[in-house]
């Protein structure tokens, strides 16, 4: 009896493990789909800086809590990243320097503005640009990006009258992040003060205060005239004259002669006129 029991058990234990290792099509399907790809890790900032050319920059994000997680964090959305070559760095340094630790995060986060621009869309643009340090209207924090042909630079109200900052070369403009290697720290108004505004020409004085009067240029002649010489010298004037002039003296007091004569007859005439009266 248990002989057969067991022989009518054995056909449903074969049917059973039969169910269980048999697959379905969409099972075998779904198992040897391979698992999705994770997405692409970003980009890292201070890294591509550093072998770009922005190495002195890329240390001073990296030793600044706020601008380092700022930097790392946006460029998942896009960024472009104007970033100032070693030697000036090194000649910013002591501006630098004297920033609060704040300060120090915002020039940094000066330097990068959250969107990515190629080479060529920068090109094209021209005007203000916000940065990772713009905080609504009252802190801006922007600057203002200029092209002439092939050229463009940023300038700031700021700098004490310096050249604006030049893009030299690109180190990196692959999407999402442009890094630009540019030619000086470039200085926002809110931690520096503007550039002093040109002093204005001098008027030019009036025609009349330059110009003597006829007053003083009678004046200045009579100050440098010469001594006047008198019209008739007197003997000790004649004896030291020059013979020429001695010559002259002669001649006028010889025609002056006859009239003297004639006055002295005319006088002796009236004379005896009244004594014969």
């Amino acid at each position: 009896m248990r002989r057969l029991r067991r022989a009518a058990a054995l056909p449903l234990l074969l049917l059973a493990l039969a169910a269980t290792t048999t697959t379905t099509p969409a099972a075998a399907a779904v198992a040897k789909a391979p698992a999705a790809a994770a997405p692409p890790a970003p980009p890292n900032v201070t890294a591509e800086m550093a072998n770009g050319g922005c190495k002195a920059f890329a240390d001073l994000i990296a030793a600044s809590p706020d601008a380092s997680s700022t930097y790392q964090s946006a460029v998942e959305g896009g960024m472009t990243v104007f970033c100032p070559s070693d030697d000036a760095v090194r000649a910013f340094l002591p501006k630098y320097r004297n920033l609060s630790a704040d300060g120090k995060a915002e020039l940094l986060l000066f330097h990068a503005v959250p969107v990515h621009y190629s080479l060529g869309s920068l090109k094209s643009n021209n005007g203000p640009m916000n940065t990772l340090a713009t905080d609504g209207a009252a802190r801006n924090f922007n600057f203002t990006v200029q092209n002439q042909g092939d050229v463009v630079t940023i300038r700031t109200a700021a700098g004490g009258g310096a050249p604006p900052a030049r893009v030299r070369s690109t180190a990196v403009d692959k999407d999402p992040l442009a890094i630009y290697v540019i030619s000086a720290v470039v200085e926002p108004v809110e931690l520096f003060k503007p550039a002093p505004a040109p002093t204005p020409a001098p008027a030019p004085a009036h025609a009349a205060a330059d110009a003597p009067t006829k007053a003083g240029k009678a004046a200045a002649r009579q100050r440098h005239a010469p001594p006047a010489v008198a019209d008739a010298p007197g003997p000790a004037a004649e004896d030291n004259a020059a013979p020429v002039d001695q010559k002259d003296a002669k001649k006028s007091a010889a025609a002056g002669a006859p009239c003297a004569r004639w006055r002295l007859a005319a006088a002796l005439a009236a004379a005896v006129a009244s004594a014969l009266a």
